[in-house]
């Protein structure tokens, strides 16, 4: 029997350029690896993980904060590995 959990976690955006098109892509990408549902916000905005045209609508900025939330079985490996991506992503 699985146990549908729910995990909420806020997140800097770290890449310098903010979350443009590139990482985006690569958030997305992610995102769809993973079976829980996921949703990303920005202050009371909230959009699907999985579309790249609904995050960059978030218009996150450079030092920006987003909150990821997953639904379901891999909800808090789908929070931790999206919220590690968004902080290193000005790493590189």
């Amino acid at each position: 029997m699985s146990r549908e959990a729910e995990v909420e976690q806020a997140f800097t955006v770290r890449a310098e350029l903010g979350l443009h098109a590139r990482p985006a892509g690569q958030f997305v990408a992610l995102a769809g690896r993973f079976s829980s549902e996921i949703t990303v916000g920005r202050g009371e905005e909230w959009v699907s993980g999985c579309s790249i045209l609904s995050i960059l609508s978030l218009a996150a900025e450079h030092g920006s904060t987003l909150k990821i939330r997953a639904v379901g079985t891999d909800a808090e490996q789908a929070v931790s590995e999206l919220g590690l991506l968004l902080e290193a992503a000005g790493q590189n």
